[in-house]
């Protein structure tokens, strides 16, 4: 029964207080509604834990490139100094690991935080220029202010304009409008 209406993007509602959105999004998720986010001017306790959020995989894209750079730096100064330049200075044994240490740790943080930087642009899907829900004129005034939104898409299995509509009714929208893509 999914409207896979060309053009629109899905509804929003609008609500008018923290506590009503958070229970507007619980009640969403426990109707089988999959492809629907929320929107608030400030965090609002419970919502994230209500929309079923999984946890991110950032902290792994960083470990991953933390020790890509640990390991980089350290066999790139044990290359230099053992195998493509070895010098003996003093007697000094070629594989002198604890000179290595500085630039090892300096790289893994390097490495670390330009994998951040990236995976944090790539999961957040940034720059993105355009979104649908800022065609809507009381959302793009009022979402950062004082506005409480929940938008249900229409790539949702479960949305019918109708069904939807009179569903976010119940849940004591305020107002209800068409989002068009």
């Amino acid at each position: 029964m999914a409207d896979k209406s060309r053009g629109r993007y899905g509804l929003l509602a609008k609500f008018d207080s923290p506590e009503s959105l958070s229970t507007a999004v619980s009640r969403v998720y426990e109707n089988g509604y999959r492809q629907f986010d929320a929107y608030s001017p400030y965090p609002v306790e419970g919502i994230s834990r209500a929309m079923r959020l999984k946890g991110s995989r950032l902290p792994y894209v960083i470990l991953a490139g933390a020790l890509l750079g640990g390991a980089g730096g350290f066999f790139m100064q044990f290359y230099a100094t053992v195998i493509d330049y070895p010098l003996n200075i003093g007697g000094r044994p070629l594989f002198s690991w604890p000179a290595y240490i500085p630039i090892t740790f300096e790289l893994t943080i390097l490495t670390a935080a330009i994998f951040g930087v990236l995976g944090l642009l790539v999961v957040t899907r940034f720059p993105q220029p355009y979104h649908p829900l800022f065609n809507s004129e009381d959302f793009a005034a009022h979402a950062s202010l004082d506005g409480f939104y929940l938008d249900i898409q229409t790539i949702d299995p479960r949305f019918d304009l109708e069904m939807t509509r009179s569903f976010l009714n119940e849940l004591g929208a305020v107002e209800i409008s068409e989002v068009e893509d």
